[in-house]
């Protein structure tokens, strides 16, 4: 059986049945729906996939494992060898692990 998820919702919702709701923020799991939707609207949802290959951190803790010198070589050090997904409203940028 497939379920569709249609719905920034119903995507947290399987994170949550899945016990991976703490893996990502509320807006984090936001922005990861909006950008695979967009890759590919037809994905097959794979939880434990999205929580390998995709992380939230702060930007102190992005700057301290990549031994970037100030917050403002974050954005473009994480677009330019991997995927900057976005920035919630707290702060914490979502981005595809490399």
């Amino acid at each position: 059986m497939k379920t569709t998820i249609d719905t920034a919702s119903q995507f947290r919702d399987a994170f949550h049945h899945a016990s991976r709701g703490d893996n990502f923020s509320y807006e984090a799991l936001g922005l990861l729906f909006d950008y695979l939707e967009e890759l590919d609207p037809d994905m097959e949802l794979d939880i434990i996939a999205i929580c390998c290959e995709y992380s939230e951190s702060t930007l102190a803790e992005i700057m301290e494992s990549f031994s970037l010198e100030n917050e403002d070589m974050v954005v473009d050090y994480l677009a330019d060898n991997g995927r900057y997904i976005g920035t919630t409203d707290t702060g914490s940028i979502v981005y595809q692990q490399f």
